[in-house]
């Protein structure tokens, strides 16, 4: 069995939010949010990383050039974000023990915060969430026993209900400060973080 984790990206959505523009494409400084995302899980130890890509395909391809991470296009992704998760699933290799599942909207959140996460994994819990101030947030780290399960989810629901349904493994992760909790999907929240319009 492979010794490491990887991680799926989720970067399809629509960002209907957002008043037309794809919030995956605007910047923070001279970055793209979705390169960000990315690269600081590229500072973690997860591997390898697959990027699902749907809505604005080449745009947000151009956007992480050079970058050593795979893309897995979703072309459901319309559908929801159930369809996302299961085409990241399906591009990952088969003896990966565990997958950090990350949003592609959560610039804030760096290896500082992935890095406990990993390490809970090899506590013998088979889901590790992070929490801040009694707050789950994500990234979430499944095990890959729950992959056919979250496989299975439909619309756009993500793998939040599978947790109540295996509270029993859940390690809770204390993490450092609320980036775990912090998301864009508007424009206030985007101007919040300093993240100024796509280039």
């Amino acid at each position: 069995m492979s010794a490491t984790i990887a991680a799926i990206i989720l970067a399809a959505g629509r960002s209907r939010r957002m008043g037309g523009q794809n919030k995956l494409l605007m910047r923070l400084g001279d970055t793209p949010i979705i390169r960000v995302v990315t690269q600081s899980v590229l500072a973690s130890k997860a591997r390898p990383i697959v990027v699902v890509t749907g809505h604005d395909r080449q745009a947000v391809e151009i956007a992480l050039a050079g970058l050593p991470v795979a893309t897995a296009h979703n072309p459901d992704h319309g559908l929801g974000l159930s369809t996302s998760l299961r085409s990241g699933i399906r591009a990952l290799p088969p003896d990966i023990p565990g997958a950090l599942i990350c949003l592609g909207d959560m610039p804030r959140v760096t290896a500082v915060h992935l890095g406990p996460l990993l390490g809970a994994f090899a506590t013998g819990r088979e889901i590790c969430v992070p929490v801040y101030r009694g707050r789950r947030g994500n990234p979430v780290l499944w095990g890959a026993g729950y992959f056919d399960e979250i496989a299975m989810l439909e619309g756009d629901r993500g793998a939040k209900q599978l947790l109540e349904t295996h509270r029993s493994q859940i390690v809770e992760v204390i993490m450092p400060d609320d980036a775990v909790l912090d998301d864009i999907d508007t424009p206030a929240e985007a101007s919040a973080l300093r993240i100024g319009d796509a280039g």
